[in-house]
């Protein structure tokens, strides 16, 4: 049971944990990408997002497998060649925007509870994504699958909350069928911007030992990681109009249900979010790091993986505090999601493709040996 929880759930689940913080958690960026489309539109754009998840992860599991890209800078050596820091670069600057985001998100949640500056929230998401960036792969994989769980159950109960409050609105807006234009431009960019986080599940493929076992596991990660962001389109359908202007939607209708023993439960699970989201994105470049110090025969400290998250956390905060939530999601991924698609999605359609399919049989056999020796 649990080889195959490890094999085909825990990939789906580090990569929802990822996404969750900055793709789910606040409401904001499905505000800002789906309910502008109208509830039929929005609930489009979101499968277009959960199948282009599906294929993309299956592909980019099967090409890591017969790679051995277990971190970023392996991976992209084999599918770019000389161009892979053109990923390192993106990857960079989406997670700069995506911590930046976090830690605007953080701060206004906590402002808003305790009546507190915005940058207490924004220090205690630093402190806590230092502390895990700190103890390495084994804590964070345990933690995000454990915490994911968590979370689904959370969200049910938020969705069903919610549900039962505002049915009649939900059903409203669900029966006019508003649908506007862009809304499969606009699914695939949201897929492809947050692919960031296949960079951050790269650490627990090394499970994976068939293609078929890659396969499966990339198309489920796709269905498990848009499960939450349904839930939360929908609930935000209640208001549908007055939500798309909120900096933080998800807050905003926990203090219309006015039920203080959910809207504690619901903060604390969404900055344990916000804090596995982070932690992912940054333990991707503490792996590559490590990588490329371990080939130079060199050890990284778990002090040195510390340095890192801080420096970075610390950058995300100032462009956080300096510009705002919304301007941040508004500008900035939409430009990135295309870049994204331009050095992620294309090549790993083609050339990813390619590869897979001329595999040789001495590739494959490789990974099978491996399979029947573990």
């Amino acid at each position: 049971m649990n080889t195959v929880f490890r094999t085909y759930l825990l990939p789906g689940l580090v990569f929802q944990s990822v996404i969750i913080g900055g793709g789910y958690g606040t409401g904001r960026e499905i505000a800002e990408f789906f309910l502008s489309h109208g509830a039929v539109g929005g609930l489009l754009g979101l499968m277009t997002t959960a199948a282009v998840w599906a294929v993309l992860l299956a592909l980019g599991f099967e090409f890591a497998r017969l790679t051995k890209g277990y971190d970023y800078r392996t991976f992209f050596q084999a599918l770019l060649g000389p161009f892979w820091r053109l990923f390192e670069i993106l990857y960079v600057l989406i997670a700069l925007l995506v911590l930046s985001v976090l830690g605007s998100a953080a701060g206004h949640m906590v402002a808003e509870a305790f009546g507190v500056p915005t940058v207490i929230g924004s220090l205690g998401l630093l402190l806590a994504i230092g502390a895990l960036a700190f103890f390495g792969s084994k804590a964070i994989e345990r933690i995000m699958a454990w915490w994911s769980l968590l979370l689904y159950a959370l969200y049910a109960i938020f969705f069903i909350y919610v549900s039962v409050t505002y049915g009649d609105a939900i059903a409203t807006s669900l029966g006019e069928g508003a649908r506007t234009g862009g809304w499969l431009l606009d699914g695939v960019r949201y897929a492809a911007y947050n692919l960031i986080a296949f960079a951050a599940v790269l650490f627990v493929l090394p499970q994976l030992k068939t293609r078929r076992e890659a396969l499966v596991s990339g198309a489920l990660a796709g269905a498990i990681s848009i499960v939450p962001g349904i839930l939360v389109f929908v609930a935000m359908l209640a208001r549908y109009l007055q939500i798309q202007e909120e900096a933080v939607p998800v807050v905003y209708l926990l203090q219309l249900l006015n039920a203080v023993w959910l809207t504690i439960l619901f903060q604390i699970v969404l900055f344990g979010t916000f804090v596995e989201t982070g932690v992912g994105i940054i333990h991707a470049i503490n792996e590559r790091i490590g990588a490329a110090m371990k080939s130079a025969g060199r050890a990284f400290s778990r002090r040195a993986r510390l340095a890192v998250a801080v420096a970075l956390l610390a950058t995300a905060i100032f462009l956080a505090e300096a510009i705002g939530i919304i301007d941040l999601i508004a500008s900035g991924y939409g430009l990135l999601s295309y870049a994204f698609i331009a050095i992620v999605v294309l090549p790993l359609l083609t050339i990813g493709v390619f590869k897979i399919v001329t595999a040789t049989p001495s590739q494959l056999e490789d990974h099978r040996v491996s399979r029947q020796q573990n």
